[in-house]
């Protein structure tokens, strides 16, 4: 029964491993980002990274954007749906046309979420915070109430 159950399993092994001539597929390490400050849209303080598409044309994007403790973006809205993944830190996030702390809940790393096109919301860095945006260009952020 050993001797049976090995060149088997050589067998499988090796029916696993690529033929000679057949393409393997490489994984080239991703490029490093390139952080800048944010846009002017965006109050002073924070670095934007692109990951992926262009935010100012029409299209899909990712984008990174790093905030110092304390950093806030007062209530304002989009015209498209975007989704937010939390890298780093915890990113208070809430809803409504003013920003008030109460109102927020706490994203850590890791959380994902979504805000509908045109919902009103705003945001706090709780520490330092990264948190990736994906979204439909061009890239629009009105204020609801203009700073």
């Amino acid at each position: 029964m050993r001797i049976m159950l090995v060149p088997s399993l050589l067998l499988l092994g090796a029916s696993s491993l690529p033929a000679q001539g057949t393409p393997v597929a490489r994984v080239a390490p991703a490029a490093p980002l390139r952080w800048g400050p944010a846009p002017a849209v965006f109050p002073p303080g924070a670095k934007m990274a692109v990951v992926s598409g262009d935010p100012s044309k029409a299209g899909s994007f990712t984008i990174q954007l790093a905030m110092p403790d304390g950093y806030r973006i007062p209530p304002h809205f989009h015209p498209t749906d975007e989704a937010v993944e939390v890298k780093r830190g915890t990113f208070l996030f809430g809803m409504g046309d003013t920003l008030d702390v109460a109102k927020t809940q706490a994203m850590k790393a890791g959380a994902r979420g979504s805000v509908a096109a045109n919902m009103h919301h705003f945001a706090i860095a709780k520490g330092a915070t990264v948190v990736v945006v994906t979204a439909v260009g061009p890239f629009v952020m009105t204020y609801v109430k203009q700073p």
